[in-house]
């Protein structure tokens, strides 16, 4: 019996190490698309990374969940950009844009809004503790930050409220793209985090402010790459939802009744996106979300 009890323990060990280095594996996996001449898309577990190369080295727009995902960007980073990492810009606090910067050397600029750097330390503080505490964003701005580097502009603009409170975009300029983080979700049912500031009611007039820069492709946070077209639908989807969450709260109806209302048409083909023992986005979350707002269920921070 103890003889068939090893065995057992063994197959079991094995079994475990063997889907420890394809989880591993699946983790590290990432892929990439060319978007311009000097700038690439990489896709992975989490959300999408920016790249763009210049005379001096990369420059990256976030760095996904992991810090293994981190080190393997880095790697890809320098070969698409043309040399070390110069800069990483972290679009908003959540995990799945930021866990991958502990990967990057002490020092390394790291921009973000303050409004970003405040939730971080605030909301995810348990993460950015030791040597992880030296990669949190150490240059910030409130509205509009600009970065020259290697011949290439970067601009980086807080322009208002949507996802969370301290979204900003970032505009290769002579490239003519746009990462929007998420302030844009192609083709998917957005995450809108209230406690972190977020609004469905303010997030189409953001979308106004971002559709006035001038670009031409468009890196979403998550979704496959889009352009202003498609930048546009998704605004329309947003500003619809918000109308059902608002009539909604106007008519004193339940969630339930909001949910089965059929006024929300904007998502055809939207996919679900499902974050295993965290939460599900799909059509009920984000009608959930805008009537929470509409009727001031929950407030910002929780309140």
């Amino acid at each position: 019996m103890a003889r068939i009890l090893r065995r057992i323990a063994l197959v079991i060990g094995l079994a475990l190490a063997v889907l420890a280095v394809f989880g591993l594996g699946w983790i590290r996996s990432l892929r990439s698309e060319t978007i311009s001449r000097d700038v690439t898309c990489i896709f992975g577990l989490g959300g999408n990374v920016g790249v763009l190369r210049t005379s001096e080295g990369a420059v990256i727009v976030d760095t996904m969940t992991f810090r293994m995902q981190g080190e393997r960007i880095r790697e890809l980073a320098e070969e698409l950009g043309g040399g070390p990492v110069q800069a990483v810009l972290n679009t908003h606090w959540h995990r799945d844009h930021t866990h991958g910067n502990p990967a990057f050397p002490p020092g390394t600029k790291i921009v973000a809004t303050q409004r970003t750097l405040e939730h971080l330390r605030n909301r995810d503080a348990d993460y950015w503790t030791g040597a992880a505490a030296g990669t949190l964003p150490n240059e910030t701005f409130t509205d509009e930050h600009e970065l020259r580097v290697g011949g290439k502009t970067i601009r980086a603009v807080h322009l208002g409220r949507g996802h969370t409170d301290g979204d900003m975009v970032v505009l290769f300029v002579e490239d003519r793209v746009l990462h929007a983080g998420d302030l844009f979700f192609n083709g998917r049912y957005p995450n809108i985090d209230l406690a972190s500031g977020g609004s469905v009611k303010e997030w189409g007039d953001t979308l106004d402010r971002v559709l006035a820069l001038d670009f031409d492709r468009v890196i979403p946070g998550h979704g496959p790459v889009s352009d202003r077209a498609g930048l546009i639908a998704f605004q329309r989807f947003i500003r619809q939802l918000w109308q059902v969450g608002a009539d909604a709260a106007a008519k004193g109806q339940s969630l339930a009744e909001a949910q089965h209302s059929l006024a929300l048409t904007a998502d055809q083909g939207y996919e679900v996106m499902a974050i295993p023992f965290v939460m599900r986005l799909d059509r009920n979350f984000a009608i959930e979300r805008a009537w929470q707002e509409a009727t001031g269920a929950v407030k910002p921070d929780g309140k």
